[in-house]
């Protein structure tokens, strides 16, 4: 924290710049100087140097901002006093960053310290005590949230798949994976066909974007790599791994593959036992029989898992294969697009992808759809079959999708194939229903203003518009169960006749008779309140826990 040279320049040419601006700040500062104002000031100065593309800022003590003067700043005079300003400060900011350095300058008129703040990480905001702070010219603000996302989104995840890997060769690469990628991307582009034959294996790897200028990357080893070179991906794995389980959802057979991926995810394919699924006969509403797993759907799943894994995370792609009509498929890594919803409605594809290299390679020897198509077509596919829709579990660092090879509730599938002019977005939210999952207040409000849906939130059923199609209607007033009239009814008829009553006895009478959409607890509820809305109406009154009619 000495005096030198390059710092006392630097401050005659701050002073000399005659007035503050975002990232530069003069304070007198006495000795007892607010210690919660250096770290907003930190926290400002820190986001607006980056925010200007610049490597430091300055807070500065001892010169006056009015006329630039010097004013002798006692603040913290003990050298070790300031130097613990630097542990001070980290303990209350993003990621401990704390200042560059600190430097006291003892000036013949003045004593003056200049604090070097690092411009905030590309990326990482700057918060002191958890609040983003900012200037606006010489101002302290918080920083607005606009410029809290132009930090944020500063830093493009690093592509994995895109890394050369130096010390690897075409030698390193199976033969056998590379003609089956060649005959890939003949199906992909019929018109290069000739070509094709005629390049060397170098050449057509750097045309399907598998190879960069013939180095060997990530996605080479992982797509086209022998078994034994999955080394070169150390400490990330190469596996898929296939499980069958039984009913009791007991382990029956595994099997494990590594790369080459084009070749292993086609063997991992095969182990699935694809049975014939044959429906309930129902006159022409549906086919006599289907595959129970479409095989696009298995291919498209597995090769999403490859596409989308987070290799970083060095762990498996996982398909169990349940004898009771599953396929789960599960790999690690966030699920990136806001929400599957999205991704199956919108025509716009994601504009983000983990492993981009790798997902256009695959889309090059035509493993996976155009990026962003192939989960639409998932759920068109099941929608056709009148199959529950495939359901999508998100973690943190995991995605599980699990596809269902039977039709689950064969009045639900009566009702899609008889209402064929339900949307996509109608028939995913309805699905939910059919699932007993939440729905989100815009699907509640589409499918109600269409009547679609009755009941309330989070209880609700399908409509008895619906059922009747369907000649459903038993089903129907078994979901709705009876309503709160009739419920106060029982009440008082009971009271009636046996003078007096306890909220286990109307429990006895009515619990069978509630919706069954309602768990034990959501039935009690609805008697309890029902018996509170006779007592408002003045119509019965409790004596402890005894119930009798009022007496007024």
């Amino acid at each position: 924290m000495g005096e030198n040279v390059e710092i006392q320049k630097k401050l005659q040419e701050l002073i000399a710049q005659g007035y503050e601006n975002e990232i530069v700040e003069f304070k007198e500062a006495n000795r007892n100087y607010d210690f919660n104002k250096i770290g907003k000031y930190f926290s400002a100065l820190s986001n607006e140097a980056n925010l200007k593309g610049q490597a430091v800022a300055y807070l500065i003590f001892g010169i006056k901002d009015s006329d630039k003067s010097f004013n002798d700043t006692q603040f913290r005079p003990k050298p070790s006093d300031l130097h613990s300003l630097k542990s001070e400060v980290a303990n209350h900011t993003t990621n401990r960053i704390t200042f560059k350095e600190i430097h006291e300058i003892k000036d013949p008129k003045g004593r003056v310290i200049v604090f070097e703040i690092p411009a905030a990480p590309k990326g990482i905001p700057i918060a002191w005590k958890g609040h983003y702070y900012g200037r606006d010219d010489e101002e302290l603000q918080p920083l607005n949230i606009e410029e809290i996302e132009r930090i944020r989104t500063q830093v493009t995840s690093t592509d994995w798949s895109i890394e050369i890997i130096e010390s690897a060769t075409l030698a390193d690469l199976s033969k056998e994976a590379i003609e089956k990628a060649r005959q890939s991307y003949k199906t992909k582009n019929p018109h290069l066909v000739d070509d094709i034959d005629s390049w060397s294996d170098e050449t057509f790897l750097n045309k399907a974007k598998v190879t960069i200028e013939g180095k060997i990357t990530r996605t080479a080893i992982l797509l086209l790599g022998k078994p034994e070179s999955e080394h070169f991906l150390t400490p990330s794995t190469c596996k898929i791994t296939w499980i069958l389980k039984d009913k009791d959802n007991l382990e029956k057979d595994y099997e494990h593959f590594s790369c080459p991926l084009i070749l292993s995810s086609e063997k991992a394919n095969s182990k699935i036992r694809n049975l014939k699924y044959r429906y309930i006969s129902d006159g022409s509403l549906f086919p006599e029989e289907v595959d129970q797993y479409d095989p696009y759907i298995i291919r498209e799943a597995l090769n999403n898992c490859i596409a989308h894994q987070d290799y970083s995370l060095a762990g498996k792609i996982i398909i169990v294969e349940n004898e009771d009509g599953q396929l789960i498929f599960s790999n690690l890594g966030k699920f990136i697009p806001s929400n599957v919803e999205k991704v199956v409605i919108s025509d716009t594809p994601e504009s983000k992808y983990r492993n981009r290299f790798l997902a256009n390679a695959m889309v090059n020897l035509n493993m996976i759809d155009t990026i962003g198509n192939g989960i639409k077509k998932m759920f068109l596919i099941q929608k056709r079959k009148y199959f529950p829709l495939p359901d999508y579990d998100i973690f943190d660092e995991k995605v599980k999708v699990t596809i269902t090879g039977k039709v689950v509730d064969i009045k639900y599938a009566q009702k899609l194939a008889t209402m064929s002019d339900l949307s996509l977005t109608d028939i995913i939210a309805l699905d939910k229903v059919a699932k007993g999952k939440s729905l989100n207040p815009q699907e509640i409000k589409d499918l109600k203003s269409k009547g679609l849906i009755e009941g309330r939130k989070p209880n609700f059923h399908i409509a008895a518009s619906i059922a009747s199609v369907t000649g459903e209607k038993g089903d129907y007033i078994k979901k709705r169960g009876i309503d709160d009239e009739y419920c106060q009814k029982i009440i008082l008829d009971y009271l009636n006749k046996f003078g007096e009553g306890k909220k286990t006895d109307f429990e006895g009478i009515l619990l069978a008779k509630l919706p069954d959409v309602l768990d034990e607890k959501q039935k009690q509820n609805k008697i309890k309140n029902n018996l509170q809305k006779l007592r408002k109406q003045g119509l019965i009154e409790p004596n402890g826990k005894i119930w009798k009619m009022s007496k007024s």
